[in-house]
């Protein structure tokens, strides 16, 4: 097998100072027909323990001193000679392949941090110690796992809304996410192995992260020993009751040991975070183009990890936030501190450590380089919009629908469901399209326009009733748009240049500033929520 060796992963530097402030940043919100924005879904304000509430952000450039020049320099580069030259069947034969599992379901990358190159060993001891891809994608019909040798892995994989703008696939990409909580929590209070236990401890969690109600059952809390409902007594119950507000001595409780470790103070539970040990893996993929339509591609561009390392009270979350503040008015010059290494990942103060893993110039997965993961620090932990830096599950389909949100796409795809309903009663994402026509924050997506907005840009009211019951018709884009985007990040991975930007673009983009004057107006004027 051919592994790719333009990249250099050793250094644990990063030549971009700024690399956590993702490109989509740096794009001028205004056009001919006023300012769009575009910056109020991940720049919001948050919710508690997440106290950054940084809506400053959608009216001005508040970046650090070295932010002010853009480092994004792929946002310039004219890919369309490259892409003409990729005919369709190679693109295509090209996604279709699995870089990740062998024919007999072995996981390529493993193997080779089995015994990894001299160069992947950050600290020459001979052996990987980061994370190990170990998820399957061989999931049961509860979306559960299962490695080769019958026995679950522990991750399971669940069904999202797409985040507005870049993540939607119409700009390039598919994605998928699993969670895993740790063994005890996969346990019954004899320390034995228990689906049953398992899934109630991923609902509770559910419950406990997105602070609602999760429908399970019917179980005998006799035989758990804990209120789930919180009527006050021991029986049969079939909801978990999201119920948290401990100085009036109201808690909620894990089940089996996790339980048990809770009631000793060794597990840490508090409203919109999660337990220590919880881990995230998230593909990025390419996107099929089939006789049914575009779909999710075999073929990834990245399988990315979390990991919640630590614990961090609301106290001390608090004070992340404070610090942060005091340091960009104190000293503009400074700017985000991750420490970490390819090996290892990255660890965010809030508790969380972020490894990535990237096509090589073979098209083979590597662990990514301490400037390619910084990048990751950004959204996980510096936005409002996240929740224990954790966006995916906050945005989990909800009980009653298919699967109670417990599956894979390649189960079932985005066709058919309806566009969720913000807190204020509309549609997220025709709300996202009345803000931002062309789906996406650089406004280059004419597809998009085009099929949503006339030519004096009012609304199509047929298109948006159609959105209003079915998402996939603005979230997966035609067959031409797919095929055009997949060449231009084929193009994007010979290249290696992945410090320089990541987004599958064919043309320079047109609304992107090279440079911004520090704390200078972005034109909008309109601060919109998330929520």
């Amino acid at each position: 097998m051919t592994y790719g060796t333009l990249i250099d992963i050793s250094h644990d530097t990063s030549s971009n100072p700024v690399a956590y402030i993702p490109p989509q940043c740096y794009t001028d919100p205004v056009s001919d027909n006023g300012a769009h924005n575009p910056c109020y879904v991940c720049h919001t304000n948050s919710k508690r323990p997440n106290f950054l509430n940084d809506t400053d952000v959608q009216t001005t450039y508040t970046f650090p001193e070295p932010g002010v020049d853009n480092y994004w320099r792929n946002a310039f580069k004219d890919r369309r000679t490259e892409v003409s030259q990729i005919s369709d069947e190679e693109i295509l034969k090209y996604v279709r392949e699995d870089n990740y599992q062998t024919d007999s379901g072995d996981i390529i990358l493993a193997q080779k941090l089995a015994q990894p190159p001299k160069q992947w060993d950050r600290n020459d001891n001979g052996q990987w110690d980061g994370y190990v891809p170990d998820v399957y994608f061989n999931f049961d019909d509860e979306g559960f796992d299962t490695a080769p040798d019958g026995s679950l892995t522990g991750w399971r994989v669940f069904a999202y809304y797409p985040f507005p703008g870049t993540f939607m696939p119409t700009n390039g990409s598919t994605d998928d996410v699993m969670i895993r909580l740790p063994a005890a929590f996969r346990q019954n209070r004899k320390g034995e192995f228990d689906k049953e236990i398992y899934k109630l401890n991923l609902a509770i969690a559910e419950s406990i992260a997105r602070e609602k109600d999760v429908p399970f059952g019917p179980v005998d809390e006799t035989q758990l020993g804990v209120d789930l409902n919180k009527d006050g007594v021991l029986s049969i119950s079939s909801v978990i009751r999201y119920e948290w507000a401990p100085l009036q001595d109201r808690h909620m409780y894990y089940v089996g040991l996790a339980g048990e470790l809770q009631k000793a103070g060794e597990v840490k539970a508090a409203a919109r975070l999660l337990p220590v040990g919880t881990e995230f893996a998230h593909t990025v993929r390419y996107l099929d183009v089939t006789a049914e339509g575009t779909r999710m591609a075999k073929r990834m561009k990245e399988f990315r990890y979390g990991k919640k390392s630590f614990w961090q009270n609301y106290h001390q979350l608090r004070t992340i936030v404070d610090k942060e503040i005091k340091e960009r008015h104190d000293f503009p010059e400074r700017t985000k501190q991750v420490t970490g290494n390819a090996e290892q990942g990255l660890t965010v103060a809030h508790g969380w450590t972020y490894q990535g893993f990237i096509e090589d110039d073979a098209g083979q997965l590597r662990p990514q380089n301490y400037e390619e993961t910084y990048f990751c620090a950004g959204c996980h932990g510096g936005m409002g919009a996240s929740n224990d830096t954790i966006v995916s599950l906050e945005r989990k389909f909800d009980h009653g629908t298919f699967r109670d949100g417990w599956y894979h796409w390649f189960d079932k795809d985005l066709s058919g469901v309806a566009d969720p309903k913000r807190e204020d009663g509309q549609g997220e994402y025709a709300f996202y399209l009345q803000n931002n026509p062309t789906g996406n924050e650089y406004r280059n997506n004419y597809e998009v326009l085009n099929k949503f907005f006339n030519a004096d840009m009012t609304p199509k009211a047929e298109a948006f009733a159609q959105l209003q019951q079915d998402i996939s018709v603005l979230l997966m884009p035609s067959a031409q748009r797919a095929l055009e985007l997949n060449k231009a990040y084929k193009v994007l991975v010979k290249e290696q240049t992945f410090a320089q930007g990541r987004d599958a673009i064919l043309a320079p983009l047109p609304h992107m500033h090279e440079q911004v004057e520090l704390d200078s107006d972005t034109g909008i004027e309109e601060i919109l929520s998330y929520y």
